[in-house]
């Protein structure tokens, strides 16, 4: 499933779908929002590119690194601490091409996906673009 969702996001659902007799690994991640001096987190997108965005995304990374399964779901709207932003669900014959897939999938994402992000803080609020973030760790 590739989808843009306001609502959490449950990602064994997901996980459980990779599941298959060819795949040998099953690599996650899961994104969520940490205390950057924040108390919320509000993400806005274009949501018609964005979907085609990850779309080709997945595709690409299911020809380049001969996956089984690919789930993209990226949460969008207002989000509290530590919920879940993005679940990405690699499903793979091996390990290797999962954890690599899975990795350039989520810089894929933030590098070209048309995502806004709003700090929410006690005094105010800063919108920012995801790739700003490539300057800050994980």
């Amino acid at each position: 499933m590739i989808a843009i969702t306001r609502d959490p996001i449950d990602p064994f659902g997901f996980i459980e779908s990779a599941r298959r007799p060819d795949t040998g690994g099953i690599v996650t991640f899961i994104g969520t929002v940490r205390d950057d001096d924040i108390e919320a987190l509000d993400l806005d997108v274009c949501e018609e590119v964005a979907l085609s965005d990850l779309k080709k995304i997945a595709e690409q990374a299911i020809r380049d690194y001969n996956l089984n399964t690919v789930d993209i779901v990226h949460r969008v709207g207002r989000m509290q601490l530590t919920e879940t932003i993005v679940v990405i669900v690699v499903g793979a014959s091996h390990r290797r091409e999962g954890f690599a897939a899975c990795s350039w999938i989520l810089e894929q994402i933030k590098e070209f996906v048309p995502i806004w992000k709003k700090d929410i803080h006690k005094n105010g609020e800063s919108w920012h673009f995801m790739q700003e973030e490539d300057n800050r760790s994980l």
